[in-house]
């Protein structure tokens, strides 16, 4: 057997073990904007062969299409909460998944509760400078419309990173390939699944 093809079989085993151990969990994928967590979380469901899901574009559906940004002008970010809240308890029930979540649900203790009891968590964990440099082509960042997007990127991480810490994982969201961060991801995973730290 070629390294490569032996590679590929380890790789599938992982993904497979990983699989039978959530059983009806889903992944979470929480963290900053700009951590990666739709692009990493779209690889990672493929390679897993479970379904992504992707809180934003759930909730923007349930608006009538309605963008995030528009939902937070007009209703205000409570009622954005509130509806983001009921969507990721919904998404949570229908398991197993990879879900990517948006940069404040985890905040609010009601969700990390429910993504405790119904998944395993994984932070991406991201430099501010990273943030600023992945979303300033953007305009859809409600948070973001301020005079000073890199001093608000920094106040945001400050005030986040210590409950970001409470997931069940870490991974480091940098500029490399997509990939390597995926295979972080699985790596973590079935190595937090073997030890029995899963519920």
């Amino acid at each position: 057997m070629t390294e490569i093809a032996a590679k590929h079989q380890h790789a599938s085993s992982q993904e497979a073990a990983i699989v039978a151990a959530l059983g009806a969990r889903s992944i979470v994928l929480v963290g900053m904007m700009g951590a990666g967590k739709s692009t990493i979380g779209r690889r990672l469901a493929t390679r897993l062969h479970i379904a992504f899901l992707d809180a934003d574009h759930e909730i923007e559906a349930a608006h009538a299409g309605m963008a995030i940004s528009e939902i937070f002008s007009v209703h205000g970010e409570p009622y954005f909460r509130d509806g983001e809240a009921r969507v990721i308890a919904r998404l949570l029930d229908g398991g197993p998944s990879v879900l990517a979540t948006g940069g404040g649900a985890f905040m609010r203790e009601e969700t990390r509760n429910r993504i405790r009891d119904k998944g395993i968590s994984i932070w991406l964990d991201v430099e501010g400078d990273v943030i600023l440099r992945r979303v300033k082509r953007r305009a859809d960042r409600p948070l973001l419309q301020t005079v000073d997007p890199a001093a608000t990127i920094e106040k945001l991480i400050a005030e986040r990173s210590p409950i970001y810490r409470l997931a069940d994982l870490t991974i480091a969201s940098r500029d490399v390939v997509h990939e390597k961060i995926v295979d972080e991801c699985i790596d973590a995973l079935h190595a937090y699944l073997k030890t029995g730290a899963s519920k």
